[in-house]
């Protein structure tokens, strides 16, 4: 069997083996699809002002306009369909979490990586300012950001970068220093390899596990976070389709009853942002080296001690 085809395999078979994970796959997979092809699979073009009728306003759910329209999901303030709404709110909130995270990660490997390769001054200034920034709340920094520059998609896609890329740079520091120093990275340098290559083409591969964990957990953390921007009307401008937008749109009329305009985004948001941390946290305890040893060892039959040595 191809070794590449035996791992998937093997790493399928330790996934599946968490029923929940297996789960929440699958409903992140459906979440996914929907919002990828949300023009196709949407009633209505909600934010089309040739479909959109403002006598349709603040329609309850399973309800019906005097065309024989159905909606399931009732209408919002401005008629439009939540169903509709919220698959395209779902398509630009992933968009702008994955976006943010992929290049978060660039950055943040970047760095992280090299300064664990270098060292010396270069690796504590680096360090240093990983630390500053993380001694701040995610929330605090990229409302200054948001402030001084503004509202857009591409501003909040920065600012969430901005926000993002000290935690993979932690992360890829702490991994390249383990494998510096072993010795395919010596023989690499026996080969007289440039620095380039032996960062990005040897290391960086072997450091790609906890950076996949850390990257799980970020893009639900991006995505909850530019919720939360949009809410508080320094994310995405009110022109642009976003859960967090829909949700602080409804908040005004849920004291009149209307509570679906709220309600239905904020479901769609946390169980996407719950489906995303179930699975990373599958992945943290598949890739955990620890729990991996333990987990060997009780296969054994032998016993465990605290630290994970045999005993």
């Amino acid at each position: 069997m191809n070794p590449r085809v035996k791992k998937i395999k093997d790493f399928w078979k330790d996934f599946s083996s968490n029923k929940v994970a297996v789960i929440s796959l699958i409903i992140f997979t459906s979440i996914l699809f929907v919002a990828v092809f949300a023009p196709l699979v949407s009633p209505t073009d909600p934010y089309d002002l040739n479909t959109v009728s403002i006598m349709n306003s603040r329609l309850a759910p399973f309800s019906e306009d005097f065309s024989g329209n159905y909606f399931l999901l009732g209408t919002d303030g401005a008629g439009r369909d939540m169903v509709s709404a919220i698959f395209y709110g779902l398509r630009v909130s992933l968009g702008v979490g994955v976006l943010s995270g992929i290049f978060a990660l660039i950055i943040g490997s970047f760095f992280g990586i090299s300064a664990a390769f270098f060292g010396g001054k270069y690796e504590s200034v680096v360090m240093r300012i990983v630390d500053i920034q993380l001694s701040f709340p995610s929330i605090l920094v990229a409302l200054i950001i948001l402030a001084a520059f503004g509202k857009g998609v591409e501003k909040t896609i920065i600012a969430l970068i901005l926000v993002q890329w000290a935690y993979y740079a932690r992360t890829a520091r702490s991994s390249a220093l383990v494998e510096i120093n072993k010795e395919y990275v010596d023989a690499a340098r026996c080969l007289a390899f440039s620095n380039t290559r032996i960062m990005f083409k040897h290391i960086l591969p072997n450091c790609m596990a906890p950076l996949i964990v850390v990257g799980t957990l970020q893009t639900a953390h991006a995505i909850s976070l530019e919720a939360t921007l949009s809410f508080l009307g320094l994310g995405l401008p009110i022109t642009e389709p976003s859960l967090g937008l829909l949700i602080g749109n409804g908040f005004e009329y849920m004291y009149s009853g209307d509570y679906w305009i709220s309600i239905f985004p904020g479901v769609a948001l946390l169980i996407t942002v719950a489906s995303i941390n179930l699975v990373g946290d599958h992945l943290r305890d598949m890739f955990n080296p620890c729990l991996l040893y333990t987990s060997d060892a009780a296969d054994e039959g032998l016993g465990v001690d605290l630290g994970g040595r045999r005993i």
